[in-house]
């Protein structure tokens, strides 16, 4: 796909997400007497509305919005591990979605979800050697890498998930709130890896609760509310309106 000066890596054209649940209200003991037992009222909750834009080579992409405004709903729909229920999605390669709640082996040491992680992103034994003690160093983990994963903290999960994930250089990366973990050493190393992606012809997408890494790391922001992107634009401009629809001061 090529639009413009620079090829475009991803287009996302008018995408919907509805999610049909059960609502489970309980009623209390003179309503049940009166009205007798319901079936469950089913509901359709629309997580994503209408979603559209293109991505392009070298950018990085801020993808800011209150909870429950879809962002990491539509991640995974970007990522392929969620259908749209309206729309379609194209891309160029396949991305790699990189989440602190994404799937690691807990029963089994950090060294080992390193091997099985980079296997699966496509790493050759040789490789997986090569670059083990580099994906080690750089989620700072040496002392704990032998260890099950159950015994790390929420953070070292992180950390470590992110170095794996960015062992490889995929052309589309997206990355929901891995910079809000660790230490500030740790934030940086990140910050960097990314700029390097970016400095590969990459498209970097970051959600992000944090302002502060938002403007640190992209030069354009998608806010979404309610499933809807409300502005899509350069990232000043676009953190600008967001402080002012939320009223909400410059965080940490």
């Amino acid at each position: 796909m090529t639009t413009g000066a620079r090829p475009a890596t991803m287009v996302v054209d008018d995408v919907h997400v509805t999610y049909h649940v059960n609502e489970e209200r309980r009623p209390g003991f003179r309503e049940t007497l009166r009205q007798g037992f319901k079936r469950p009222v089913e509901r359709s909750i629309d997580a994503v509305r209408g979603v559209s834009f293109t991505a392009y080579q070298g950018e990085a992409i801020g993808v800011i919005g209150g909870n429950g405004a879809g962002k990491s709903t539509l991640f995974q729909v970007m990522a392929g591990l969620l259908p749209p229920t309206e729309g379609t999605i194209y891309a160029n390669s396949q991305p790699a979605l990189l989440g602190v709640g994404a799937a690691l082996q807990p029963k089994v040491s950090g060294r080992r979800n390193v091997e099985l992680g980079c296997l699966a992103l496509g790493l050759s034994r040789q490789e997986l050697e090569e670059r083990l003690p580099a994906i080690v160093h750089f989620a700072g983990l040496e002392e704990f890498i032998d260890l099950p994963l159950r015994t790390y903290s929420s953070g070292m999960r992180a950390r470590l998930h992110f170095a794996i994930a960015t062992a490889v250089e995929p052309e589309i990366l997206l990355i929901d709130e891995a910079l809000s973990v660790g230490d500030a050493a740790f934030k940086r190393r990140s910050r960097r890896r990314i700029d390097e992606l970016r400095s590969k012809a990459g498209t970097v997408f970051l959600v992000s609760h944090s302002m502060r890494s938002i403007r640190k790391t992209c030069d354009r922001v998608i806010w979404m509310e309610r499933g809807v992107v409300m502005v899509d634009g350069p990232t000043p401009e676009v953190l600008e309106a967001y402080r002012a629809y939320t009223e909400d001061p410059d965080d940490d």
